[in-house]
């Protein structure tokens, strides 16, 4: 299954072709420079979690400090007026490509992936700012890199299986349209593993694993936690997505006993209701 996850060479350099181009956009109007360069990739693209087809690739583009003081000296929703002058910008580079700007990116809907631009500042202390246009406009502390170094971190210590098992919820949350965010799922992963016996077992285990982290999701819903790397900000994780997760448990469970009795097929039948053809039928 992983195998199908992983995206192909090809969506790897349609990806990376289009966030050259959106960097260098963006330098070009902030810096009079071009270089693929003040940048961060976030999201599932720099977190190493990104599976097939690519929705998305999220990016922290730094721009000079006196972008923020020219638009921090100004009256009201500063947020909304950068997010704006950065999505006018780069009209002008892809004129033909739709575009907006939405809470804190600018999305860059090319045909194949979107690229989410996320305009940032470099924080005294470390970090970066980046604007928030929701509630009149604020701006908001953030860390990404150590929100990456806080997942490769629980990834080393659980032999490899946050990523594996990370990749995997997530085509069950695009196959069932299940309305959870991504990095509610690496997080509810990392916490299942943590507290699962066989957590860190081989992917001979990954029925159980797969099993019981939906069990714990489920124990979840309606909670929340505080960012790893970011600056104690409380993460709703909502409960609209609890009623898909107790489906998806039940189907697990009854899969993981066809397979206890060497009933492959009906085993295939079950994986294949909570994560479509991505799982082959004939289980093993």
């Amino acid at each position: 299954m992983q195998t199908n996850l992983a995206l192909t060479s090809e969506q790897i350099e349609d990806g990376k072709t289009k966030l050259k181009g959106v960097i260098s956009s963006v330098n070009r109007s902030y810096r009079d420079d071009s270089e693929v360069g003040y940048y961060i990739l976030a999201g599932s693209w720099g977190k190493d979690t990104a599976i097939q087809p690519p929705n998305d690739i999220d990016v922290f583009v730094v721009l000079p400090d006196e972008v923020f003081h020219r638009f921090n000296i100004r009256q009201g929703n500063v947020q909304s007026q950068l997010l704006q002058e950065v999505r006018t910008n780069l009209t002008g580079t892809y004129p033909q490509t739709q575009m907006r700007g939405d809470g804190q990116v600018v999305i860059v809907g090319f045909n194949s992936v979107v690229v989410e631009v996320v305009p940032a500042f470099n924080a005294q202390g470390g970090g970066w700012i980046i604007a928030d246009t929701n509630g009149g406009g604020s701006w908001k502390h953030v860390n990404p890199i150590a929100e990456i170094g806080a997942l490769d971190l629980a990834d080393a210590a659980l032999n490899s299986n946050v990523k594996k098992i990370t990749k995997i919820m997530k085509q069950w949350k695009r196959h069932c349209n299940v309305p959870i965010k991504s990095f509610h799922i690496e997080q509810l992963v990392q916490e299942a593993l943590t507290n699962l016996d066989w957590g860190k077992n081989s992917e001979f285990w990954f029925d159980w694993i797969v099993r019981d982290v939906f069990a714990h999701m489920y124990g979840r819903a309606g909670g929340g936690f505080y960012i790893q790397g970011g600056y104690n900000e409380w993460i709703s994780l909502g409960d609209a997505w609890q009623s898909k997760v107790l489906t998806a448990h039940e189907r697990a469970s009854k899969a993981c006993g066809f397979e206890r009795a060497n009933l492959n097929l009906s085993a295939g039948a079950e994986w294949q209701k909570i994560f479509g053809e991505m799982i082959p039928e004939q289980v093993t």
